[in-house]
């Protein structure tokens, strides 16, 4: 259980903002109790609910393109990569953000310097990511790493805060905050208690997620980049506990689109009332719970219309083929198979990268992606000096399509728009 603390903000400031953002005054900052220990008891409904979300989403790595979501995530997810104080606006659009991480190993051009500090943020919070999941025991350190690799050209916010922070309201007092985290002296004993609870498994994968996820936001334990942080751990938790071993669910991205909704959750999560606690945590637990089985609907969406595109895919370059007087069964070893295998999660690509990724030579991959352009699967697009790039622009597309019904409320732009930025609908492939 919680509790509420009074406590005393004296202005430092005379001059250069408004009066209203120079008053002192008191104001409440809230201390979470610990999880190590929590009891949890959810009632019948909450509990056979997080059975359905549960069976949901390990049934996302069964089956065809289960191995295409982690690919495609990372793309759906990029937003995360992104540094608040150095990029403004949406994250740039999957194309930009392909060529941008293309760049990192190959001499190429095409893209934007926001797309390149997206991608290559992405890198370093993938590894940092990857090493959470693996690791034996997570410490405060190791979060605080996470951090790092989120912000990694924010150094004044790197490390956990020794000040007061707080959500809303002026920027220079807490007094109208939304709400007040703990007093920065019991941010380094509540961080603490949360990797002992996170590196155990005293409760489900889902809702060790849920409260891991809430506890997090309620500390609120670095002066930038919390949310950023709290939503990674959602991904840590599920891939410890075995949920999402490949695939990546989109659930901070359902979160995001029913905003209000979640800050009901938080809101309900930080409970005083002894009486209520037990209600109030299930409460969460049930929101978390929605979107989770939101996000494992829309995740399933994805696979699926990523197989129809392979099967388009498969029809087409049979049909090259059969006109090209080849015999139209294609060895799953080939340049051309090992393009395809990987094209979902390898959009874009070079003679370069399909030498150095799969091992071929480079007339082999030169004339499995000439193949692969004539068969109407790859675009070629410039991407400098006598450096051609191929493009599977379907998959880009199919990212977007993704990344706009995510940010409906009905999941279909046609009935409700998205209520967050996102990039343009893309354009009808004629009219390229």
């Amino acid at each position: 259980m919680g509790t509420w603390h009074d406590a005393e903000w004296a202005s430092t400031l005379s001059s250069g903002v408004p009066v209203r953002d120079r008053r002192s005054g008191r104001f409440q900052w809230f201390l979470p109790g610990p999880l190590c220990g929590l009891a949890i008891r959810p009632p019948a409904t909450l509990d056979h609910r997080l059975a359905r979300a549960e069976r949901a989403v390990r049934q996302l790595n069964n089956g065809p393109g289960a191995e295409d979501l982690a690919g495609l995530a990372r793309f759906l997810l990029r937003s995360e990569a992104i540094a608040s104080s150095r990029i403004e606006g949406i994250a740039p659009a999957a194309r930009q953000v392909a060529f941008a991480e293309l760049a990192l190993e190959e001499e190429i051009h095409g893209y934007s310097e926001q797309a390149q500090l997206v991608a290559r943020n992405m890198t370093l919070v993938r590894e940092a990511s990857t090493r959470l999941a693996s690791a034996d025991s997570i410490r405060v350190a190791d979060i605080e790493e996470l951090h790092t690799s989120l912000l990694s050209d924010e150094p004044r916010h790197h490390g956990l805060r020794t000040v007061q922070n707080w959500i809303g309201g002026s920027n220079h007092h807490p007094l109208d905050a939304d709400f007040v985290p703990p007093a920065p002296e019991h941010v380094s004993a509540m961080m603490q208690d949360l990797v002992d609870y996170l590196n155990g498994a005293s409760h489900s994968p889902l809702v060790q997620a849920a409260l891991v996820h809430a506890q997090f936001e309620t500390i609120h334990p670095f002066t930038d980049g919390n949310g950023r942080v709290g939503r990674a751990l959602i991904h840590t938790v599920l891939s410890r506990r075995g949920l999402t071993p490949s695939a990546v669910l989109p659930v901070s991205l359902v979160l995001a689109t029913f905003r209000d909704d979640y800050v009901r959750g938080l809101t309900k999560f930080r409970h005083d009332d002894p009486r209520a606690a037990e209600q109030a945590t299930n409460a969460w637990i049930e929101e978390f719970t929605t979107a989770v089985l939101r996000a494992a609907a829309q995740a399933d969406e994805l696979r699926t219309q990523v197989t129809e595109l392979r099967d388009l895919w498969a029809a087409r370059l049979d049909e090259h083929r059969s006109k090209s007087g080849r015999q139209r069964s294609m060895r799953s070893d080939s340049s051309t198979g090992q393009i395809l295998t990987d094209l979902p999660s390898t959009p874009v690509l070079t003679v370069q990268t399909v030498e150095r990724i799969h091992q071929v030579s480079a007339p082999a991959a030169n004339k499995a992606l000439t193949e692969l352009e004539a068969a109407g699967i790859l675009e070629q697009k410039s991407a400098g000096r006598r450096t051609r790039a191929f493009v599977a622009t379907e998959v880009l597309d199919l990212i977007t399509h993704t990344e706009r019904r995510l940010a409906s409320t009905q999941f279909d732009t046609r009935v409700s728009a998205p209520n967050r930025d996102v990039p343009a609908r893309p354009q009808p492939q004629e009219n390229r």
